[in-house]
């Protein structure tokens, strides 16, 4: 085993990070700092950086909490980001780097959630299969639903017939430059009504987030009778849309209109060659595990069940 130079990220460390992230395989604009450093008040951070030598190979967004790290709480998905040039060997050689440093440190738990497969093209398995064996296991797997844009698409006739009927509707849709009418009139009322909850982000989170990403955050609305009905917060990638945050008044609810987004922005994206558009989760307190409506809606648009993976390792 080759052992690397693992170090603890600090702020002089950001444009080094960022430009790694740039490059890195595996990455997405959720890892640069500007988007991970939203929340640096919620969060004790524990990011790592992977030398051979002198030059950086792998990063690792974490947080702390105590004697446990978690590779990032505060983001969707996580894992080791490291280049296109390291091959599985390597991988094995910076996770056994990684761990030997953590408990250097006097960690006693790792908490690794690894970013979905359909994120990387290029594959990047090996962390799994490294982490496995030494010593991991499989803490949680939850459901992620997603359509393989490359596919036919397989939205269900249910969905179709009453999405041709929606057409007939005077219903505009608006990619908006700004969150707030749909934040304030749509996303936060709903929630709060029907989940007694919040947006993860605020409003002013999630409109710096745009303001430093806006080629990755998007934000498209439905609009009737000059009034908002429904939107959909989108996180763009070079290959995957994701479906951040969707929502839809009473009104909308009437007129299907969170469908006709959807649908409308399924053969979009489907049309300017994304790989994947990810729906997200569909995980729940219940005793089943998962939201059965949510689950059923996510699959009659299209969606197949890919796995979110979250592992556990004992460093003690």
């Amino acid at each position: 085993m080759k052992k690397y130079v693992v170090k603890q990220y600090q702020e002089s460390d950001y444009a080094v990070w960022n430009a790694f992230i740039g490059q890195a395989k595996n990455a997405t604009f959720l890892f640069h700092r500007n988007f991970m450093e939203y929340h640096k008040d919620r969060f004790e951070d524990f990011s790592l950086l992977v030398y051979d030598e002198e030059k950086l190979i792998a990063v690792l967004p974490a947080n702390r909490v105590e004697e446990t790290v978690y590779s990032h709480q505060g983001l969707t998905y996580g894992g080791l980001m490291y280049s296109s040039k390291i091959n599985g060997e390597i991988v094995g050689d910076i996770i056994e780097s990684l761990l030997f440093f953590l408990k250097e440190k006097g960690m006693q738990f790792f908490y690794f959630k690894p970013i979905p497969s359909f994120y990387s093209s290029g594959g990047n398995h090996e962390i799994d299969f490294f982490l496995i064996k030494n010593g991991a296991f499989l803490d949680k797997k939850e459901m992620n639903l997603a359509i393989n844009l490359a596919l036919p698409l397989t939205i269900s006739k249910s969905k179709l017939k009453h999405f041709r009927k929606i057409e007939d509707l005077d219903l505009e849709i608006v990619e908006e430059q700004q969150l707030q009418s749909f934040w304030e009139l749509v996303l936060e009322p709903r929630l709060l009504e029907k989940y007694d909850a919040k947006p993860v982000h605020t409003l002013q989170e999630i409109t710096k987030l745009k303001s430093n990403f806006p080629d990755n955050i998007k934000q498209f609305s439905v609009y009737y009778n000059d009034d908002i009905i429904a939107g959909i917060t989108l996180f763009e990638t070079d290959t995957v849309v994701k479906s951040q945050y969707g929502a839809t008044t009473k009104k909308g609810e009437e007129l299907r209109a969170l469908d006709f987004l959807f649908i409308n922005l399924i053969h979009k994206y489907k049309r300017e060659g994304k790989q994947f558009f990810d729906m997200g989760i569909v995980n729940d307190d219940n005793e089943k595990g998962y939201h059965v409506g949510l689950l059923k809606q996510k699959e009659e648009l299209g969606c197949a069940v890919y796995s979110q993976d979250f592992y556990k390792m004992n460093l003690i």
